[in-house]
């Protein structure tokens, strides 16, 4: 009898642990305000504050600065990141065949920018017009940003011409 009871005291206990776990894990999110920049746990591990991120970014040389948001009293962290407008460049006379090989070397290089974190975003635009669609970099220099678009194969082919712009946004900020 005694080792029927170690033995439901254990099941309870590991049972309960799980819970725990799950619960803790599932998506539960605190937030704790310091001065006015923000600690958060996700699943247990801390976030690097927004003083942290700032000084990491800017040893790596991106640039930010930061906003103070009147409505929300917080201190937003602010960062330049490089949206690439992907225009219809002058070579389009590939056959069918050509151009779907391109396009899907195309949409294996902004697989690997986004895998290897150059890339945040990109996407085709839902009409036929010049602009065709947009990659954002989230890299520290126009430089890079624009080495990186220009090693596209279909911009290497001509089927498309890269035209980039520096763009300010919230370090963090979920897209709507």
């Amino acid at each position: 009898m005694k080792h029927i009871n170690l033995i439901l005291l254990i099941l309870l206990v590991v049972s309960c642990k799980k819970e725990a776990q799950t619960t803790d894990s599932i998506t539960e999110t605190i937030i704790t305000k310091t001065d006015t920049v923000y600690i958060e746990t996700y699943k247990g591990e801390p976030i690097k504050t927004a003083k942290a991120l700032k000084a990491e970014l800017t040893e790596k040389g991106y640039q930010t600065f930061d906003y103070f948001d009147e409505k929300t009293q917080d201190t937003i962290l602010m960062q330049q990141y490089f949206i690439a407008f992907l225009k219809s460049g002058p070579i389009r006379s590939q056959n069918e065949e050509e151009a779907a090989k391109l396009q899907e070397a195309h949409l294996a290089h902004l697989g690997r920018m986004y895998e290897e974190g150059y890339a945040d975003i990109s996407g085709p635009f839902g009409d036929n017009g010049d602009i065709r669609g947009i990659t954002i970099y989230n890299v520290p220099t126009l430089k890079m940003a624009d080495s990186l678009a220009n090693a596209d194969p279909m911009v290497k082919a001509g089927r498309l011409v890269i035209e980039i712009h520096p763009w300010w946004a919230a370090k963090g900020f979920p897209l709507r």
